[in-house]
């Protein structure tokens, strides 16, 4: 069995603009059940701990019609996190950072998930990120002063299908910072960088990460 590390966003909220956004339900909880479904284990971390802010356009109709994430979400599935300052890195074979805007606030620029990126890497351990979580990886910077995606093929959410308007209050544009260091793809589901680091490209791409997320673990603990 492979312990996962799922790294979500506390959530951030824009009063100026109106705007509240968190973690994606479909990037965690699609996941989880293929993960745990393979016989690993998945714990949950953010950066305050506790309950963190899901992003609501996640569970409605639109995204979630079968009502499916809604009702994992109002299981407590994700109510109980613990804090990034908590995590011991060691004790993973994965970390797992679940998209939604939220990651492009509290995630992207925070030293402490960095330090445990860093970390799960340097045990030869997976890193692993999809939709918007792959913001982070842009500020893990390796020894050498790079990030940790410099010169890897990577993907995430594209910028021409970011919501109307919201680019302009974003903070940054993930696929113009990750195509400054890395080979971006747009078009591809699910790219590995190298045999340690996976990314994924929306939530349409979850299920995907997760089967090659246990396929990797799965062959490592064989």
């Amino acid at each position: 069995m492979a312990n996962v590390l799922a790294v979500l966003s506390s959530g951030h909220k824009d009063t100026e603009n109106n705007y509240e956004t968190g973690w994606w339900a479909e990037e965690l909880f699609a996941p989880m059940e293929i993960v745990e479904k393979a016989g690993h284990q998945m714990d949950l971390a953010s950066p305050k701990g506790g309950k963190p802010t899901l992003d609501q356009a996640s569970i409605s109709e639109d995204y979630d019609p079968e009502g499916k994430y809604k009702k994992m979400y109002e299981s407590g599935l994700a109510d109980n996190t613990k804090k990034l300052s908590e995590v011991i890195p060691e004790e993973y074979d994965a970390v797992f950072i679940v998209g939604g805007h939220g990651a492009m606030y509290d995630l992207a620029e925070n030293e402490t998930l960095h330090k445990i990126i860093n970390a799960v890497y340097d045990n030869g351990n997976i890193v692993s990120a999809v939709c918007h979580g792959p913001a982070p990886l842009l500020w893990t910077k390796r020894p050498d002063g790079k990030s940790i995606i410099s010169g890897l093929d990577v993907t995430g959410y594209p910028e021409a299908v970011e919501p109307e308007g919201l680019p302009a209050i974003l903070p940054f544009s993930l696929e113009g910072e990750m195509s400054k260091v890395a080979n971006y793809s747009a078009e591809q589901k699910v790219v590995w960088g190298n045999d340690q680091l996976v990314t994924g490209r929306d939530p349409f791409s979850s299920e995907a990460l997760a089967e090659e997320l246990v396929k990797a673990l799965d062959k490592r603990n064989n």
